[in-house]
């Protein structure tokens, strides 16, 4: 709001111009969808689509609508066909398959103070792992992702010794018996956000061993979010990183 005021009176946008972005705050009604437009000056980070559920053509007008105001924007749990829509109007997206996210950086200041490190224990839980990553990185973070350090070898975890030393906070994906976030969070003096993830055998329960098991770390460094939730993850990473 202060950069379009600053815009009128130096004349660079029309006050007409400035009083139809006005009247789209603080959210627009798109009808099917109400975008908050002020999210990013309430929380210093814009609203995110949640593409799930919604139509490849709902997505893609919401995406337009908030492109158009010249933030990121960012739609995770899409899906080919929601990428496609996106992309018929907004062709510089980048679509992360594996992820299932659809990004776009139209702001690339820094806005974290140091290095979001996202572990996952498998390549198993790389989707999560990504998710988690993508979002840092349009979220204004500086990321290292490193994959397939799991308990089983431990010696991998530890070759990491520099990203350990350095990174300001951690997001540590894992499935099956949910451990590597404890072991992380016992070498590390920041703090470390751990994601279940749905990976595992039966007795798994699609991550809720895993989940159970971070929430009762001995660790007391560690914080545990949903299942599978690697924005929820990132998010809340980025938050730390700009303290």
């Amino acid at each position: 709001m202060k950069s379009m005021l600053e815009a009128i009176r130096e004349r660079q946008i029309a006050p007409e111009e400035g009083l139809e972005r006005l009247s789209k705050m603080p959210y627009e009604d798109l009808g099917f969808a109400k975008l908050d437009h002020h999210r990013s000056l309430r929380h210093g980070m814009p609203e995110v689509i949640y593409a799930a559920g919604k139509s490849p053509a709902q997505v893609a007008e919401i995406f337009a609508r908030m492109v158009a105001q010249g933030g990121n924007v960012l739609a995770t749990r899409a899906t080919a066909e929601h990428a496609g829509a996106v992309t018929a109007t907004t062709p510089a997206v980048e679509y992360n398959q594996r992820a299932r996210t659809i990004a776009l950086v139209q702001d690339s200041t820094e806005q974290g103070k140091g290095t979001i490190a996202v572990l996952c224990a498998g390549t198993s839980d790389l989707p999560v792992a990504e998710e988690a990553a993508v979002t840092a990185r349009v979220m204004g973070n500086r990321v290292e992702l490193v994959c397939d350090v799991g308990v089983a070898g431990l010696h991998r975890l530890m070759a990491q010794c520099d990203l350990l030393c350095t990174a300001r906070v951690f997001i540590v994906c894992a499935g099956m018996e949910g451990a590597l976030p404890s072991v992380v969070a016992g070498l590390v003096g920041v703090p470390v956000i751990a994601v279940p993830t749905s990976i595992g055998y039966g007795a798994s329960f699609q991550g809720v061993t895993a989940l159970l098991s971070m929430m009762n770390s001995c660790a007391p460094n560690v914080t545990v979010v949903n299942i599978d939730n690697g924005f929820g993850a990132a998010y809340f990473a980025s938050m730390i990183n700009r303290l």
